[in-house]
């Protein structure tokens, strides 16, 4: 949460970043509203621990407004609001075997890409400065390693970026386009804070590798076969249809933030 505000504060302030303290406060408030109302209504399955009577965890609505209003460009607060309640709303709707199937923040994205013309994601929104990359993954590293969720990060951009610099060898491009185009902050938010989710992501390591690598695979192509800008949250969306797959294949233990917290 401190990286994700921390990048969100100095995208407006340093970088002109389209997005708002409004737009974060009007997403938070409806996802932390849907959270509130899920909990009581579902309570087996509403991340809510019990310290003398019923409490929300606010944990997973705070992170996902702040990735939603870092990625999600629009100008309709209706929609931030909307935004909001879809990413946390997907978490109790649509579960296998007790675990979220999709990344609340994007499938948030992934819904509105397809349902609206009023909304977009830019990926090149904070620049290709290596300096900010570089700080944006050091803070990312910091909040992964209590997850656990590094080696999904890892696995990611290195497949990623093998298939950039395949592209660029294959095309005879100057080595200048993939590395620009690793040096975007909207890449490094996806890869740590959206593909690393740890609740809807395969609980073996071996998992995550075969997850993360087909995430990479099926996003190059959408971006660059078929012109698709937005191909890394389709990309991810599709691939988290098989997560329950792979964690039967290649079974672990589930992933749990804490013991008192049933779920998240």
């Amino acid at each position: 949460m401190a990286a994700l505000g921390g990048l969100l504060a100095v995208g407006i302030t340093q970088f002109g970043l389209e997005a708002s303290v409004a737009q974060l406060c009007v997403t938070g408030a409806a996802a932390l509203a849907t959270q509130a109302f899920a909990t009581k209504a579902f309570p087996t399955k509403a991340g809510a621990w019990r310290r003398g009577g019923w409490a929300i965890d606010w944990r997973s609505p705070v992170i996902s407004s702040l990735s939603l209003t870092l990625l999600l460009r629009t100008h309709d607060p209706l929609i931030w609001a909307g935004s909001g309640a879809l990413a946390i709303g997907s978490k109790f709707a649509i579960r296998v075997r007790g675990k979220h199937l999709f990344n609340p923040a994007c499938c948030a994205i992934v819904t509105l890409l397809l349902g609206t013309h009023a909304v977009w994601v830019s990926p090149g929104q904070w620049g290709a400065l290596a300096w900010d990359a570089a700080a944006l993954g050091l803070a990312a590293m910091l909040v992964l390693s209590r997850a656990g969720r590094v080696d999904m990060a890892g696995f990611f951009l290195l497949a990623w970026g093998g298939l950039l610099a395949a592209r660029c060898v294959w095309l005879g491009d100057p080595w200048a386009i993939p590395l620009h185009q690793m040096q975007s902050g909207a890449l490094l938010v996806f890869a740590f804070f959206m593909i690393t989710d740890p609740r809807s992501t395969p609980d073996s390591r071996a998992g995550r590798l075969v997850f993360a690598v087909a995430v990479a695979v099926l996003a190059h192509m959408l971006q660059f076969g078929w012109q698709i800008r937005q191909g890394l949250y389709f990309a991810l969306m599709t691939v988290a249809f098989f997560t329950p797959l792979l964690d039967a294949v290649l079974p672990a233990r589930r992933f749990i933030w804490a013991p008192r917290l049933l779920e998240v």
